[in-house]
């Protein structure tokens, strides 16, 4: 993706969460310094410790260690950490490198805590979270440990030829996927709605300065909003997509989601018919859009009986902690790893 549009694809995706003024928890979160990925951006603080998670009893055996499960996390920006200290990648020729994140992840990120709760290092506890990821492009890495092609709709692109190899030696692999399937074409509706004047938040945006929110941000916020200066044509795309386009989006997303995730299911069971796989549900981080509550308690009952039906580990993470990104916080993580635990213990 071009910087041009990519940096207005980071100034919409903030004006559409901000847009409908959710309500963000305080967090010990840290502010966010300039980055030129529109979703892999990197603390630039030390991480806060994370939370002690008790071990199972049978990792806390005395004698010989007994040998490592493999978990892997299979999911988009909000498996990857984004929006967390220290989340690795690199630049590539066309997108960005996530392999130095598959096992450099942060510390804060959920993969990290559930690996601490179950003892394992960083060779056994695998983050395969990809950012802008959608649910057809996870079913094309894992059934071909490649994208075909660019998403055009997000910038993404991922090769990982060791990606089914992970797959194939996991005892333990979480699935969460389905947020941007409605998001990205959100995202790339504002900007088509605003001729792309969206891009003049970008500064505002990749800056960081809005992810730590409050009150005195929201200010600085609504100040760039203003400055758009919007046409009347414009002001009524962007009205038409907040409040009619988004129930046509979410439709489609759903149909995309409810298609891929019982193939993602079957394909990850061809690899490895042994793994324990857990399904993650959904929490909403734009509560104010009826759409989009339409869309994650759709998704969550899907989940739910898709599980239920394929004996899968349904994990419900409902009071996960967004930050103004919609990525989760470090409470988030915190919170998404107990609910990991629990279940698989």
């Amino acid at each position: 993706m071009k910087n041009k549009k990519f940096a207005s694809f980071l100034a919409a995706a903030a004006a559409l969460v901000l847009l409908a003024m959710p309500a963000f928890a305080a967090d010990e979160q840290t502010e966010l310094p300039a980055a030129e990925a529109a979703e892999v951006q990197q603390g630039q603080t030390a991480a806060p410790a994370e939370q002690e998670t008790a071990l199972p009893a049978d990792a806390q055996t005395a004698g010989e260690p007994e040998p490592q499960l493999t978990y892997v996390a299979l999911g988009d920006s909000i498996t990857s950490g984004v929006g967390l200290a220290d989340m690795k990648y690199n630049i590539a020729q066309i997108g960005y490198d996530l392999r130095p994140n598959f096992e450099g992840y942060s510390s804060q990120c959920y993969t990290a805590l559930v690996g601490k709760g179950l003892g394992l290092d960083r060779q056994h506890a695998i983050n395969l979270g990809l950012p802008s990821l959608m649910s057809p492009d996870m079913l094309d890495m894992v059934q071909n440990s490649a994208m075909p092609k660019m998403n055009q709709a997000s910038g993404s692109y991922y090769v990982y030829p060791e990606y089914q190899e992970y797959l194939r030696k996991a005892d333990i692999i979480s699935i969460q996927i389905g947020s941007n399937d409605a998001l990205v074409p959100c995202i790339v509706g504002l900007g088509e709605a605003t001729n792309w004047k969206s891009e003049q938040l970008a500064g505002l945006m990749v800056s960081g300065a809005l992810r730590d929110f409050n009150f005195q941000k929201l200010g600085l916020f609504l100040k760039a909003l203003n400055r758009m200066t919007l046409t009347f044509d414009e002001s009524r795309a962007t009205n038409r997509l907040l409040f009619r386009g988004m129930d046509e989006i979410c439709d489609q997303a759903y149909t995309n989601v409810t298609n891929s995730l019982p193939q993602i299911v079957a394909s990850i069971r061809a690899l490895n018919p042994d793994a324990k796989i857990v399904l993650l549900g959904y929490t909403n981080p734009v509560p104010l859009l009826p759409a989009w509550n339409r869309y994650f308690s759709k998704l969550n009952r899907f989940a739910k009986d898709l599980a239920a039906q394929e004996g899968l580990i349904y994990v419900d993470i409902p009071r996960t902690q967004t930050a103004a990104d919609g990525h989760p916080t470090v409470k988030g993580h915190k919170y998404i790893a107990q609910q990991i635990l629990n279940a698989i213990q």
